[in-house]
């Protein structure tokens, strides 16, 4: 009976493909982000502020997921590598996301979203219930 090493060897096979594309769905995350946090009314940088809803969200959801933290882990990287990607000034001087109230707020309020999506993953909800082993 050697279909258990086989089996094994696809299931990561398979969770390595899953973890890198919840890294590729928070880069994009933050390449959508980029380019529209700076949309406001009045005062209030709504986008920005959905935008930071949206990743916790998604943290929150990875994690359960995969069961595991490493599934909010690396959506809130692949955020973080692409909003700071964008956040920095370019050689002609330009810049992405620029230092107004609502780029800073897409900008710190999406790190302390994946903070919070990040601590909120060590609870048991995220496993799930005991299952028993036989």
């Amino acid at each position: 009976m050697n279909a258990a090493p086989e089996q094994k060897g696809t299931h990561w096979l398979f969770t390595g493909a899953i973890y890198i594309m919840l890294f590729l769905f928070g880069g994009v995350e933050g390449l959508i982000g980029s380019f529209q946090f700076s949309h406001v009314v009045g005062s209030v940088p709504v986008v920005a502020l959905a935008c930071c809803l949206v990743l916790l969200a998604t943290c929150l959801f990875a994690a359960w997921a995969m069961r595991t933290v490493s599934g909010a882990l690396v959506v809130a990287a692949g955020w973080l590598v692409a909003s700071f990607l964008m956040a920095m000034p370019r050689p002609s001087g330009s810049l992405v996301i620029t230092g107004t109230t609502p780029g800073e707020w897409y900008l710190y309020g999406g790190t302390i979203s994946a903070l919070i999506g990040a601590a909120l993953s060590f609870g048991a909800w995220v496993r799930g219930p005991a299952v028993p082993r036989r």
